[in-house]
Order: structure tokens, then C-alpha cells, then sequence
């Protein structure tokens, strides 16, 4: 299970530096910063997926989490929520050194 977490932090990570990427050469394009919100990148990725995923959450969670919730989320960069994601997924999936030290028995 950790393989999967650390592999799913590889995927976010990779994701951020790419949208990081695309925001440094907007900004420099443009003189000023540029930050991408997530909603943004998400509609022009896969457009169906986020009303799917808004369904989901108004039908069989509670329609409270999608509106400030996950629409606060949605309003931040996208290279910041995918590293916060990838920070998430690498703590699932981190492993703990043993407490008494490497050469105990």
C-alpha cells in the first residue's frame, strides 16, 4: 500500500512541477505573475469529469462541501494544491525509522 502512496505523490509532483512550469513561462510572458486556478486546468484537461465529480459530491456526500468547500479549493493554483497533494500522499506512504536506532535487534 505505501508503493501506491508514494507513486500517487510521484503523479501529483509531477503534475505541480508541470503546472508551476507553465506558470512561470506565462508569467514571464506576460511581465506579471500568473496563477492558474485548479478549476481552470481541470475544465480545459477534462471538461466532463468536474461536473461529474460535482454531482458526486452534491448527490451522495452533502451539497455544503461542494459550495465552499470544494469551490475554495478549486479557486487555488493548481501547483499548489497538486503539491499539497503530493505532500499528503508522501506522508501516507512514508516509512518510519525504528525507534531504537538501525543496528538493534
Amino acid at each position: 500500500m505505501r508503493f501506491v502512496f508514494r507513486l500517487a505523490s510521484l503523479v501529483f509532483l509531477t503534475i505541480a512541477v508541470l503546472a508551476g512550469a507553465v506558470d512561470a513561462i506565462q508569467s514571464v510572458s506576460a511581465s506579471e505573475p500568473v496563477l492558474t486556478p485548479l478549476a481552470v486546468t481541470w475544465s480545459a484537461v477534462s471538461p466532463n469529469t468536474i461536473a461529474y465529480v460535482a454531482t458526486t459530491l452534491m448527490q451522495h456526500l452533502h451539497p455544503s462541501l461542494w459550495d465552499p468547500g470544494a469551490m475554495w479549493v478549486l479557486a487555488q493554483p493548481t501547483f499548489a494544491v497538486m503539491l499539497a497533494l503530493a505532500l499528503l500522499f508522501w506522508m501516507a506512504g512514508y516509512k518510519r525509522r525504528p525507534f531504537a536506532g538501525r543496528f538493534t535487534a
